[in-house]
């Protein structure tokens, strides 16, 4: 298992894809046709709620089910370009070859590394896609055990409950600017947790975690190590970490470390050595569906073999032992995350790394000289800017907002073209917001830092400095 090669064992299948789109295009596999007939008369206008019920055949007075399908798949086509706020890689280019898959109920319940009693699974595709991420994390294969998950949160429930059951009484440590779902993860656990404060550009406190180690000496940590914050994009520093746990005499044995790595987890490596299984950490995980892409919510979760038996059970129903957190799992997933890693490679991968950071330094640059507020953290292709005043600006391109922040994340579907477009759209209606002069754009000085702050304070006390 897990030695697919995609130019041997992959032949695109001759079952035509029956769907919604024109015939001429699906028969030639040209499904980005389509797309690109549908964006060039982009409306700015959201998708609003379809108010649907399900209805009794022959009973439905409306319109036919493919034409409420059709129209929905209308309106989401037309709105890709304005996807800017959230970390998802929309655009999936290998769905027409992977469509006939569609037919089949694939299923990966239980072990990975374990055959099903049923032959509709996709196992091997999953363990060559583990295998890869192991090899990605530097871990032997005989050293790892992971599988392919729902997506980050359960990596984060995952990787947190391996490392409570390692150390029952550990009291487990994150940023504020952490993943949502590793509070969730504390709650469900009923696990001690330890806020850490984070610096202004959201990477962790290592002063206050350090104070923190050394009030709850007497119990071991599980820390919550963010490779890429939600918002700002910030990078926790693992080797500051591992030495201020060193520094306040935690030794291995006393400490588990969980890295979520959802969108920066197929970035940082082609960047920067920074995610290593050679250092002691514990686990990590990644969202499949964000910087690789994939249509369905998907993630892939690694730890060490000698962790999992800790959590591993003997299912005689389903034949196979489970560590896992959703038992049935989705078996489409790992053989689109298989495709895409074997069509594009580490090389196609490292160039959307690159062509993301150059664009991200382009966006932040242009919105700088534009007098906006904004900032943008190493490594990372989050925009981090003031919050537009207009609602409806928001919900057009699709924004995250906190307090009177927004960003943009400049994924590799999102071309300088489109961000051109929002750049042009932003100065038009700043100037609408801010014309007569009554309302100012926000300070966002204790949120992004002073010296990205342009308010009429800030500016002023820059041109003086």
């Amino acid at each position: 298992m897990g030695s697919l090669s995609f130019e041997k064992d992959f032949e695109q299948s001759a079952i035509t894809p029956r769907g919604l789109a024109p015939a001429g295009l699906i028969a030639n596999g040209d499904f980005g046709e389509m797309k690109r007939l549908k964006v060039a008369s982009t409306p700015t206008t959201p998708r609003k709620n379809l108010n649907l019920s399900v209805s009794e055949p022959g009973k439905n007075d409306g319109p036919s089910l493919d034409c409420i399908l059709m129209n929905y798949i209308d309106t989401l086509t037309q709105r890709i370009n304005y996807h800017i706020g959230y970390p998802v890689n929309i655009c999936y280019e290998h769905y027409a070859s992977l469509a006939p898959l569609l037919q089949f109920h694939l299923n990966n319940c239980g072990d990975p590394f374990l055959q099903n009693t049923v032959d509709f699974h996709s196992k091997d595709f999953e363990v060559a896609v583990l295998n890869w991420f192991a090899d990605l994390w530097e871990i032997e294969k005989d050293q790892y055990w992971g599988y392919v998950t729902n997506g980050g949160t359960e990596g984060n429930l995952h990787g947190i409950l391996v490392g409570r059951e390692l150390l029952p009484n550990g009291i487990l440590y994150a940023s504020k600017d952490s993943h949502y779902s590793v509070a969730k993860a504390a709650m469900m656990y009923r696990m001690d947790f330890e806020m850490i404060n984070a610096s202004i550009n959201g990477e962790m406190d290592y002063s206050d975690l350090k104070e923190k180690l050394l009030q709850n000496k007497g119990k071991p940590a599980i820390i919550n190590v963010t490779i890429g914050t939600t918002f700002k994009g910030a990078v926790d520093d693992l080797d500051v970490i591992l030495k201020t746990l060193e520094d306040c005499g935690y030794t291995h044995d006393q400490f588990y470390i969980h890295c979520d790595a959802a969108l920066n987890g197929l970035i940082i490596p082609f960047i920067k050595n920074m995610i290593s299984f050679k250092k002691p950490i514990g686990s990590v995980t990644i969202s499949g569906h964000k910087f690789l892409g994939c249509p369905m919510p998907c993630g892939v979760q690694i730890t060490r073999k000698s962790y999992i038996n800790n959590l591993s059970r003997r299912v005689e129903y389903i034949a196979s032992v489970d560590a896992t957190i959703s038992g049935s799992r989705n078996g489409l997933a790992p053989i689109f995350l298989w495709y895409s890693l074997s069509a594009k490679g580490k090389i196609g991968l490292q160039k959307d790394v690159k062509r993301c950071l150059d664009n991200t330094v382009y966006l932040k640059d242009r919105l700088q000289k534009a007098g906006i507020s904004v900032m943008l953290n190493e490594l990372s292709i989050i925009v981090v800017l003031e919050r537009p005043r207009d609602h409806e600006f928001v919900r057009r391109w699709q924004l995250s907002c906190v307090r009177d922040m927004a960003h943009v994340i400049v994924m590799p579907g999102i071309t300088r073209e489109t961000l051109d477009s929002f750049i042009t759209d932003l100065l038009q209606q700043r100037k609408k917001w801010y014309q007569d002069g009554r309302v100012s754009p926000p300070c966002v000085a204790n949120d992004i830092g002073a010296q990205n702050c342009t308010c009429s304070y800030h500016k002023i006390d820059y041109i003086i400095a």
